[in-house]
């Protein structure tokens, strides 16, 4: 037999180390693409000259590009038979990509648990997306719920992983060069800058996208990502294809670009949660929360931790959990993150 069903939950050990298939070369058709998909206009990724007086040789492709081409590059081993992704931990961006780079993913297997009902069981991994010189681009913990092959199959011994709530503003890594005294507002589109945001304060990010189905299927090979929950239709009962998580996340991003354009660069990944599934037809809105500020040292360059939320439209305002902790109906994604934003 020379096809492959992907791995369940009894297939993953603890502590391997799993190599994923096939490496991507980065074009700059990659960013057209994305920007195609995304209402995504922050400056420092939409023009190279705009990134040149940041410091940098040229635009870099947007953070969550990276993000997804790493992430797609595993799903074959690690969700190909998900139920659901259900979070992320410890996300550090380590290095700007460019066109011309090539990305390859590992990942080692950090946890295992099999759920109450043995019909599934949560894997967890950190995951590297490595460039061309084997440097590390980006580095992230997720968790996914995954089908059992057998529900007779013994269970291995549960093993969750302690992970950060949060990665320490002294673990943030900035761009080597990244300088921000010279950060033309004008051209970014805002004034904001970092001293401007409040500890506390909520962004409600004005506007919103309905989910095309044709859009998420385009973002969904874009990223080379084969879930069957996302491509097959018979996959789940309701006879619904899932949008992918991270389409959900870049549209987030993008809406989230008024009010905050000038948070140019994600990195760092805190915490992530899909609360509740998305499907075509339902429009997305997303509101922020600054959680914390931080001081670094490259010129100019302040870091804002932040709570971008996207809901469903006709959610509560600024509405999260309910009164016994449970995310609202309404809510589709809690992403908690670090971006780089001028001082």
């Amino acid at each position: 037999m020379k096809t492959n069903a992907g791995r369940f939950f009894e297939d993953y050990r603890l502590g391997e180390t799993i190599v994923h298939a096939v490496p991507r070369t980065v074009s700059g058709g990659e960013r057209a693409l994305y920007h195609a998909l995304y209402p995504a206009r922050h400056a420092l990724y939409s023009s190279d000259e705009f990134a040149r007086a940041c410091g940098l040789p040229a635009a870099p492709v947007d953070d969550l590009v990276a993000f997804h081409l790493v992430f797609g590059k595993t799903v074959p081993d690690i969700s190909l038979n998900a139920v659901a992704n259900l979070g992320y931990a410890e996300g550090r961006w380590l290095k700007p990509v460019y066109p011309g780079d090539t990305l390859r993913s590992e990942s080692t297997v950090i946890g295992l648990k099999e759920n109450s009902n043995g019909k599934s069981g949560v894997v967890y991994v950190r995951t590297r997306g490595l460039n061309q010189q084997g440097e590390a681009v980006l580095d992230y913990v997720r968790w996914v719920m995954v089908r059992k092959r057998d529900e007779a199959a013994p269970a291995p011994e549960a093993n969750v992983p302690a992970l950060s709530k949060a990665v320490p503003a002294a673990d943030l890594v900035v761009p080597e060069g990244l300088d921000f005294s010279r950060y033309d507002f004008t051209l970014a589109g805002e004034p904001h800058r970092w001293g401007d945001y409040d500890i506390g304060e909520r962004i409600d990010h004005v506007d919103g996208v309905t989910i095309e189905e044709s859009e998420h299927m385009l973002a969904t090979r874009l990223w080379q990502n084969t879930a069957k929950v996302h491509f097959d239709a018979t996959n789940r009962p309701d006879g619904k294809r899932l949008i992918y998580g991270g389409h959900v996340i870049s549209m987030a991003r993008a809406l989230s670009f008024n009010g905050l354009a000038n948070a140019q660069m994600i990195v760092a990944l805190n915490a992530g949660a899909h609360a509740n599934p998305c499907f075509a037809g339902d429009t997305v809105r997303a509101w922020s929360e600054v959680l914390d500020k931080a001081e670094t040292s490259a010129p100019g360059v302040g870091a804002l931790r932040l709570r971008l939320v996207a809901v469903k439209h006709g959610a509560e305002p600024f509405g999260l959990r309910d009164e016994a902790g449970k995310y609202q109906p309404g809510v589709l994604l809690d992403l908690d993150y670090w971006a780089l934003v001028p001082r």
